[in-house]
């Protein structure tokens, strides 16, 4: 497991580039964003913070309380009431953090296991009202081998959101990284709860 608070204490990472994804910026104009907004993997906060700025009701949740400092310091220069918590995601519920709306992951989801992403998409479905989406950009398997997180094939992702959910999207994208002007090649995944069915429902 890598340790991102040693990741970050080095300088910025590859894929803290100051800005937000313009993939974000995308969803954004294109109205994909509704509600209350949960960033899973947020890092330093760019996304979390763009949004907010937009005028969402936003919550950050990393893992790195190295990340997170950064992130709040950020909030605070800024004036942007953005919520930022450190935890697991693979344990979303036990943050109590409540019920979303919408879910965006850039660039968490690569990092996990095939067992560690179904354990993910159990933890997004307790804190996702149903009818609610995730978008999902990670990175995609005809990206080059570099090292860096594991690639994705688009069979992957189309059998993950099999069940309990509605796929919306699947398309290439970029994703932004100081490595290259370029960025590397991704995935961008929308996805639509469907919630689950009460028990003895067929």
């Amino acid at each position: 497991m890598t340790d991102f608070d040693e990741v970050y204490a080095r300088g910025a990472p590859p894929w803290d580039t100051g800005r937000p994804q313009e993939q974000v910026v995308s969803l954004f104009d294109e109205g994909e964003f509704n509600g209350r907004l949960l960033d899973v993997g947020c890092g330093t906060g760019e996304n979390a913070l763009y949004l907010s700025q937009k005028g969402y009701d936003v919550t950050g949740v990393d893992g790195s309380a190295v990340a997170l400092e950064r992130a709040r310091a950020k909030a605070e220069r800024r004036g942007l009431p953005v919520s930022f918590v450190q935890g697991d995601a693979l344990r979303l519920p036990e943050l109590s953090l409540g019920i979303f709306d919408t879910v965006l992951d850039c660039g968490l989801f690569h990092v996990f296991t095939n067992a560690e992403r179904l354990r993910y998409l159990r933890a997004l479905e307790t804190v996702l009202l149903p009818g609610g989406r995730v978008h999902v950009l990670c990175f995609s398997d005809i990206e080059r081998d570099w090292g860096g997180p594991r690639r994705v094939s688009s069979a992957e992702l189309r059998a993950l959101f099999r069940v309990g959910w509605t796929l919306v999207r699947l398309e290439r994208a970029m994703f932004q990284t100081n490595l290259s002007r370029e960025g590397s090649h991704a995935w961008i995944v929308s996805a639509e709860y469907e919630g689950r069915a009460a028990p003895g429902v067929n």
